[in-house]
């Protein structure tokens, strides 16, 4: 009553064994595919946590950077910006790591925010009556009057060029540990869990328990079982390519660290182009949102300011800067070996201790040879 190991010879095996033999061929094949994947998602995982770790670095740095403006230029304003801050490099932060979010609304969004606080602190600075509808009024105005001129526009395209790399490099690395995960679980056939039986256990059923497949042999079996693993290759060809595009991306004109530690400048450049037209705006806005309360002069508030560490930062950054950029090379190095992975699949699995290289005898499948 066999299936799969049908002999003319007396055997020792029943159907009971051969279904025992073909769970065993599905099982070691996952795990055969299990190994030959674990080096690769094992350096995909690794560089997705390097990159988001030097990533955060540099934003923390950028943050830190850009709040110390606030403390030593700006103080009046310093501590009720501290969360626009923080907000500005939290959307940062999530864009890079593929959130449905743009550069273009965290940035303006920021401004926004900003507006109100330069305006009361700043351009008139004894105005007491910051009312949620004198605030709101003054944000949405923010729009209109473009306060900030040219700089918060500037910004915009700095950082949606730099980050826009890291972002897909992000989303890349997540996708290619998808197509890896989709790979270890791959159905095997019935016709290929035959085929395997065939191969591996029918000479045990002959009493042949050391006899191996032969190469020739085992690598059909396999390119039958995997053609639609193998199937990838061009893809993952193209998907290698692409990740060398961006790596090279972040790393020349777009470069990430420059856009980051820029946004210090970019923000000091739009306040003082604000002040500087001081007056103009106060006669727009006062015609929009009405003129607020006036405090005496003298009574105004002052914050106390925690300053910033701004040394140890620096070497905290150049750190990243060079983490960074060893990373990429290092990955991208690694990647490109890994140019042919889908290609040679069959021929990794059938290297080693499943077939018989250096003996003149080996199973073809219907008898020894």
């Amino acid at each position: 009553d066999l299936q799969i190991c049908q002999h003319r010879a007396p055997t020792c095996c029943t159907k009971k064994m051969e279904e025992s033999y073909q769970a065993a061929v599905r099982r070691e094949r996952t795990q055969s595919i299990q190994a030959l994947n674990f080096e690769l998602k094992y350096m995909i995982v690794g560089h997705i946590t390097a990159f988001q770790e030097a990533f955060e670095t540099l934003l923390r740095f950028a943050e830190n950077r850009t709040s110390s403006l606030f403390e030593t230029a700006y103080r009046p304003m310093a501590k009720e910006a501290a969360e626009p801050v923080k907000e500005l490099f939290t959307d940062l932060s999530l864009y890079i790591l593929g959130a449905e979010t743009t550069v273009e609304s965290a940035v303006l969004r920021f401004f926004d925010s900003l507006f109100p606080l330069v305006y009361s602190r700043l351009i008139n600075p004894g105005i007491t009556d910051l009312s949620e509808d004198y605030t709101e009024c003054l944000r949405l105005t923010r729009q209109d009057i473009n306060p900030f001129g040219r700089y918060s526009k500037n910004m915009v395209t700095e950082l949606s060029k730099s980050l826009w790399a890291s972002r897909m490099l992000s989303q890349a690395l997540s996708l290619g540990i998808e197509v890896i995960n989709t790979t270890e679980h791959a159905a095997l056939t019935k016709e290929c869990s035959k085929a395997l039986v065939k191969m591996q256990y029918c000479p045990h059923c002959q009493g042949l328990t050391l006899i191996r497949p032969c190469v020739g042999y085992c690598l059909n079996v396999m390119r039958g079982c995997l053609a639609s693993v193998s199937e990838l290759d061009a893809q993952w060809r193209e998907y290698i390519s692409t990740l060398e595009y961006l790596t090279n991306e972040m790393a020349a004109s777009h470069d990430l660290e420059i856009a980051l530690t820029g946004i210090r400048n970019s923000i000091n450049e739009a306040i003082l182009h604000a002040q500087l037209n001081g007056p103009q705006l106060s006669a727009t806005v006062d015609k929009v949102c009405g003129q607020p309360k006036q405090q005496q002069e003298g009574n105004l508030p002052s914050d106390n300011i925690v300053p910033v560490k701004e040394v140890t930062e620096a070497q905290t950054f150049m750190m990243a800067h060079a983490s960074l950029n060893n990373k990429r090379r290092e990955f991208i190095n690694y990647m490109k070996r890994s140019r042919t992975f889908y290609a040679s699949i069959a021929e990794r699995l059938c290297d080693g201790d499943l077939v018989m290289r250096d003996s003149s005898t080996c199973w073809n499948g219907e008898d020894v040879v």
